[in-house]
C-alpha cells in the first residue's frame, strides 16, 4: 500500500471556519478535482458544521475535525492522516508551530499564509532538516505574502536563463496597482512580530537583516559589501556611490521614468522570502542579486505628496504597534483576525505588480503578475487552494524542507493560477 493510500485525506484545511478559511473551503469546492479526499478543521464543531452546510454540494459531506492546534498529539494525529495539511490560523508564531513540526516529522506537505519573518526563521532552524528526512515541503506564505514576489522573481530568471541573458542583477517590484485591504490575520500578524521586535534585541536584529532567512546567511553580502560597487576606486565612482547610498535610504523618491515611489507595506517580509529562495536554489538568480519593493504612485502632479503621506501614515501605524498604548488605540479602528470586507468590496479588488530586473548581460526584463481579486482575500484563497492542490496532485521535483512557493512548485504553481485568470508574463525590455 502507498503512502497516498494509507492516509486518510489528500487536503485538510485547519482554519476552515476563519474569513480566508471559508474563502479558500469555497475555492476548494469549486475547483479540486472530482475525488479528491478534503477534511474541513477547526476549534468548533458547530462553525465547522454551519461551514460545510453552506457550502453545499459534495462539500456538505466533508468530514470535520476538531483541533487545538496548541496541542502537540492532537497535531501529531492530524498530520499523519493527510498527505497535505494547510493552515490560514494565525499569528502562525502562536498558532503554527505544533502544526509545523508534526507534518515535517510525518512527511506531510504543508503550507500556510504566514508574514512573519521570525515563524519562519525558527523553522527553519528547527525542522528544516527534519523536513527534508521525511520528505516534507513546508512551504511558508502561499498567499499575497509572497506568491507575486516569489513566482514574479523566479520567472524572470527563468525567461533570462532561457534567452542566455545571464543571471538577474539589480531588480525592483513595482506594485502598479492595489485595491484591497490588509486581513484582520495579516494585522494581529503585524503586531505580534512589532511586540516581539521591541522586546527582544536579537529579534529585533533577525528582522531587520535583510538575508535574515537565508539558509547560508555567512554565503550573503553583508552591509559593506551592498555599499560598495565597483567604480567606488575612482573619486567620481566614490561619489556616485555616496549618492546612490543616499537615494536608496530616501523612504520616498522620484525614478528614471519620472514616477514617485514609496515603501510597500509587505517588502520587508517578502524580500526576504524571495532572497531565501535565491539560496535553496543554489544563487540560481545570481550572486550579484539584488531585490527590493516599492509602491508605484505615478507621475502626477500630485504623487510626491501621496506617496510621503502614504509613507508616513505606514510609519506611524508600525511604530504604533510597537508601544503598549498607541496599540490599544490603533486595535479599536483595525480589522481583527477572522474579519474581512464584504463580498462587493471583495469583488472589486486587484492587484498589478511588475518585477523590473537588470541581466549581468546588461539586458532588461519586465514580469507582469496580477489578478482581478482582491490581494488578501478572494486573490489569496485562490493562491493557497491552488498551492494546495498542487502539493496533493502534481508531480513535483522539490525535495524536502522549510522552502518557498518558488522552490517547492514553481512552474506548476504559476501555469494554475494562469489557468485562475492571474497574469504572469515577462517581456524583454528596449534596450
Amino acid at each position: 500500500m502507498s503512502d497516498n493510500e494509507a492516509r486518510e485525506f489528500d487536503i485538510v484545511l485547519v482554519g476552515a471556519t476563519g474569513f480566508v478559511g471559508r474563502l479558500t473551503a469555497a475555492h476548494l469546492r469549486d475547483h479540486a478535482p472530482e475525488g479528491t479526499r478534503i477534511a474541513l478543521a477547526g476549534r468548533s464543531r458547530e462553525r465547522l458544521d454551519t461551514l460545510a452546510a453552506e457550502l453545499g454540494g459534495a462539500a456538505a459531506q466533508w468530514p470535520r475535525i476538531v483541533i487545538d492546534v496548541a496541542d502537540p498529539a492532537a497535531c501529531s494525529d492530524l498530520a499523519s492522516r493527510t498527505r497535505v495539511l494547510t493552515t490560514t490560523v494565525g499569528p502562525y508564531a502562536v498558532y503554527g508551530a505544533e502544526l509545523v513540526k508534526a507534518c515535517a516529522m510525518a512527511g506531510t506537505h504543508y503550507a500556510d499564509l504566514t508574514g512573519e519573518v521570525l515563524f519562519v526563521r525558527d523553522t527553519a532552524e528547527s525542522f528544516h532538516e527534519v523536513a527534508q528526512r521525511s520528505g516534507a515541503r513546508i512551504v511558508h506564505s502561499c498567499g499575497f505574502d509572497s506568491i507575486p514576489s516569489d513566482l514574479g522573481v523566479w520567472e524572470t530568471a527563468r525567461v533570462a536563463e532561457e534567452e542566455s541573458a545571464g543571471t538577474l542583477t539589480d531588480t525592483v517590484l513595482f506594485v502598479r496597482k492595489l485595491r484591497g485591504g490588509l486581513s484582520g490575520g495579516t494585522i494581529d500578524s503585524m503586531r505580534k512580530q512589532a511586540i516581539a521586535a521591541r522586546e527582544s534585541v536579537e529579534d529585533r536584529r533577525a528582522i531587520a537583516d535583510p538575508y535574515g532567512l537565508s539558509p547560508d546567511r555567512a554565503a550573503e553580502p553583508t552591509k559593506a559589501d551592498r555599499d560598495h560597487h565597483q567604480d567606488e576606486d575612482t573619486p567620481s565612482g566614490a561619489l556616485r556611490s555616496v549618492v546612490r547610498g543616499l537615494r536608496s535610504r530616501m523612504p520616498v523618491r522620484r525614478t528614471e521614468d519620472g514616477h514617485w515611489t514609496g515603501p510597500f507595506v509587505m517588502a520587508s517580509y517578502n524580500t526576504r522570502i524571495v532572497r531565501r529562495s535565491n539560496a535553496l536554489l543554489g544563487w540560481r538568480y545570481g550572486r550579484a542579486f539584488r531585490y527590493h519593493e516599492v509602491t508605484d504612485f505615478g507621475s502626477r502632479a500630485k504623487s510626491p505628496f501621496v506617496a510621503t503621506g502614504t509613507t508616513l501614515g505606514l510609519l506611524g501605524l508600525v511604530a504604533g504597534m510597537s508601544f503598549g498604548p498607541t496599540r490599544s488605540a490603533l486595535d479599536r479602528f483595525l480589522p481583527a483576525p477572522g474579519e474581512g470586507p464584504d463580498e462587493e468590496r471583495r469583488v472589486n479588488g486587484r492587484f498589478v505588480l511588475e518585477v523590473v530586473a537588470g541581466t549581468t548581460s546588461g539586458a532588461k526584463y519586465a514580469t507582469t503578475v496580477g489578478a482581478d481579486a482582491d490581494p488578501g482575500y478572494n486573490g489569496t484563497a485562490i493562491m493557497l487552494g491552488q498551492a494546495a492542490l498542487c502539493l496533493a496532485e502534481d508531480d513535483l521535483d522539490s525535495a524536502g524542507g522549510v522552502i518557498t512557493p518558488a522552490v517547492a512548485m514553481a512552474a506548476p504553481l504559476i501555469e494554475r493560477l494562469r489557468a485562475h485568470d492571474f497574469t504572469i508574463t515577462t517581456r524583454r525590455c528596449p534596450d
